[in-house]
This record gives C-alpha cells, sequence and structure tokens, in this order.
C-alpha cells in the first residue's frame, strides 16, 4: 500500500518533535554524581525503601560517575579459604568504631547458586558464581545491602529478614540504629546474645549504618583466588584492598577433620587407622594447595592492577605475634588502629588452645599455641602424603617439611620460616 506525500510529511514532522523532547530533556538535567549502586543514588529520591529488584534495571551503571578522592571509603577485603584463621582476622577488623563488617556474605550466593547448577564444577558454572559474587560485592561496597535480597531465602519481607549468615558476627548489625536491645557501653556482644535479643535485621537500617562509617570490610572463602577479583580491583568506583591470608595446608587440612567431621570422616579414618581409604576425596586437600599456588603467585608478581591493594598475610605470624602484625595490617590499610582492636586482641589470643566451646568458628583461644597444634594431631604418613601433594606451595609461603616422627612432634622447633611479606604499595 503506497503512502501519500501527506503522510509522509506528517511521520517526518512527528520524528523531528521526538527527537527535540529528547534533546531538550537531557539537556535541561544536570548530570548526578554517582558514587555506587544503591537506591539513594542517581536521583532516585524517594525510592529509598525499594530495593533493586522491584526497580528493575540499572542503578549507577545507566550513569555517568565521577569521585571525589578525599570523601573515598576504603574497602577492604579479607579472601581465604576455609579454617585458616579468617573468621580472626575479620573480628580485628569489625572491631574498628569506623568499618562496617560483613561476615561471608557470599554465602548466600553460593546457597542459592548451587542447586541450580551443575555438579561437575565445570568452567561456565564457576564463572556464574563469580559473576554474581563481583556483582554482589560491588553492591554491599556501595552499601545497597538491598542487592542481597535475591539470594536471601525465604526473600525478605518488607526488606526484613532473619536469615542473613552469621549476623551476629557484625558488630554494627548488633548496634543502633540496627538492633535498639544493646547501648553505646555494650561494645563486646556475643554473637549468640546478639542473634536471640535484635529484632529481625532491617536492611534499611543495616544500610544506614553501613552509609555512616568510613570503611567497609567483607571476608570470604568463596573466591578462589586474587585473579578471580580483577575485575573489582580495576573498577574506579572502587578503592578496594586485598588482604590475602593463607595457612600451612597441613593445618588447615587438621583443623578441617576437626571441624567438618561427616565431610573429612575418611580422613578421620586414615589418621585413626593409618590406612588411606581408596575412595578418600584428596581433592578436599588438592584443590586448597593449587588456589593458594595460583593466588599468591599472581599476587607476588605484582601485576599492575594490584598496585597499592595487595598484602599478603600468614596465620602463623598473625598468631604468633598479633599486635604487632595487625598494627602492619592498619597501617597498609591506611586506617588507624583504635583502643577497641588492642583490647579485643588482648582478651582473644590468651584463651584456651581449643576453639570456643560456643562456635566451631569462635575466635578465643591461645593463638600462639594453636598456629601449629596440627603437628600433634596429624600422622606423620598423612602429613608426608601433604607434604608431597603441595610441596611447591610449602616452599612458596616458607613452611618447613618434616622428615620423620620425631621432627613432626618435636614442638621446640617451629616449622615456620621466618619470611617477610611485603604489601605492594
Amino acid at each position: 500500500m503506497q503512502c501519500s506525500w501527506k503522510a509522509v510529511i506528517l511521520l517526518a514532522l512527528a520524528s523531528i518533535a521526538i527527537q527535540y523532547t529528547a534533546i531538550r530533556t537531557l539537556t535541561s538535567k544536570p548530570f548526578q554524581l554517582c558514587t555506587l549502586p544503591s537506591p539513594h543514588n542517581c536521583g532516585l529520591g524517594d525510592q529509598e525503601t525499594e530495593s533493586p529488584f522491584e526497580r528493575g534495571a540499572g542503578g549507577c551503571d545507566d550513569y555517568p560517575f565521577f569521585y571525589v578522592n578525599a570523601s573515598r571509603k576504603t574497602h577492604i577485603l579479607v579472601l581465604a579459604t576455609t579454617r585458616s584463621g579468617s573468621s580472626f582476622v575479620g573480628q580485628l577488623l569489625n572491631q574498628h568504631q569506623e568499618v562496617f563488617y560483613l561476615f561471608e556474605p557470599l554465602y548466600h550466593v553460593q546457597t542459592t547458586l548451587m542447586p541450580r547448577l551443575s555438579h561437575s564444577h565445570n568452567t561456565a558454572d564457576r564463572r556464574v558464581m563469580l559473576g554474581a559474587s563481583r556483582d554482589l560485592l560491588r553492591s554491599l561496597y556501595g552499601c545497597d545491602l538491598y542487592f542481597l535480597e535475591s539470594y536471601i531465602k525465604p526473600t525478605p519481607t518488607n526488606h526484613t529478614t532473619d536469615k542473613l549468615f552469621r549476623r551476629g558476627a557484625s558488630r554494627a548489625l548488633c548496634q543502633q540504629p540496627v538492633c535498639d536491645a544493646f547501648g553505646p557501653a555494650d561494645v563486646n556482644v556475643e554473637e549468640g546474645d546478639c542473634v536471640k535479643k535484635c529484632a529481625l535485621l532491617n536492611l534499611t537500617l543495616a544500610t544506614e549504618a553501613c552509609r555512616e562509617k568510613q570503611h567497609v570490610a567483607i571476608k570470604t572463602v568463596r573466591v578462589p583466588e586474587i585473579g578471580d577479583l580483577r575485575a573489582l580491583l580495576e573498577d574506579p568506583r572502587l578503592n578496594i584492598k586485598v588482604i590475602q591470608l593463607v595457612r600451612d595446608p597441613r593445618g588447615i587440612l587438621s583443623s578441617r577433620i576437626e571441624t567438618f567431621r561427616d565431610t573429612y570422616r575418611l580422613w578421620r579414618i586414615w589418621r585413626a587407622t593409618g590406612r588411606k581409604p581408596y575412595n578418600l576425596d584428596l581433592s578436599q586437600l588438592t584443590v586448597v594447595c593449587e588456589d593458594y599456588r595460583s593466588s599468591v603467585s599472581t599476587g607476588l608478581s605484582h601485576p599492575y592492577w594490584l598496585k597499592g591493594k595487595y598484602m599478603l598475610v600468614r596465620y602463623e605470624d598473625l598468631a604468633k605475634n598479633p599486635l604487632p602484625k595487625t598494627k602492619e595490617i592498619y597501617d597498609y590499610l591506611g586506617l588507624p588502629m583504635d583502643k577497641n582492636v588492642e583490647d579485643w586482641i588482648l582478651a582473644n589470643t590468651h584463651g584456651s588452645n581449643e576453639p570456643s566451646a560456643k562456635h566451631k568458628f569462635g575466635t578465643l583461644r591461645d593463638s600462639a599455641a594453636n598456629a601449629e597444634s596440627w603437628r600433634l594431631k596429624l600422622s606423620y604418613d598423612m602429613v608426608e602424603y601433604t607434604q608431597t601433594v603441595c610441596q611447591k606451595v610449602l616452599q612458596q609461603l616458607g613452611y618447613k617439611a618434616v622428615r620423620s616422627v620425631q621432627q613432626l612432634k618435636n614442638m621446640s622447633i617451629s616449622l615456620v620460616q621466618d619470611k617477610t611479606f611485603v604489601p605492594f604499595l
């Protein structure tokens, strides 16, 4: 069907009008100064109670962003593996009055996505997990705690939930304005007391508490290696400083056997009988060493994208000299170490040699004695096997191998070499 010349003219005029309106709209509004995606940024105004999933798309990625360096927060990430002392290091940051700390928020990503993915641990599944983890970290560092709502199950109602993993491990989530059960004088609230006495966690109040702090710290054991974080570390909207915590793999194995008794049942059988089960899951050890070797090799090679953003800390060094080592960590972060941190160190490094009876992730213990206590718990053949499988990373990190039962059990001689790892500044 042919169009008349009048119809063509009308269509042309309509197109010009639409373009003119669009141009006027864009040029009449000033650009917004946007730091990180959150319900409060980018001119969202009164939508501060809406989660990003109710709003739909976008956030700040749809807007230009600019930063004033003087006002930037320090975003701290403790990168570790399970049973390497990460809870202890996390608490060294949690005690600082100006740090908003979150304990393992990526737990929710893992528990939500893992059932949907295959169990083959293939490359595609790894990319999905890491992509979701990076997105969540980026939002949390911007104090957008609403982003958690798509991963917490059941989904929070009116932005409130009692399902945030280890909520009580964060001082900021157990204090006003987030929780009214404790006053300003209650600086050392036990995790269990926080869970029992605080009302449901209000994510809006938690977001406000985060914004009031000068810095944000997150601890995770769910990112395998530093290279997986490169996209975040190169993001100009963030000011991330990574503390990679490592521990002697022999100590990690021993601690996991004691803590995760069902998962490591076959290892306990090996220890008790002296015979290695034929169906032992060796990946429970080899993955630790492979990830360590890859991550530490990247970090210590000093790539340009890690400059000023990477510090390697051995758990054993921190356990033996907690106060001086903590001061080194704070110097690297560029933060003053307040009295709360010092008091917590003194109170939590001279206790029992065993983990707190209240919780398997407790921090109260004799840290110096605990650093190499694995030597009295593992059999020599298990240690020898671990040294064979993890030989390169043991040498890389400065952990000595033992060649006899007598050498293993002689606690007067440390297996931790004097080795200095200087932050990449």
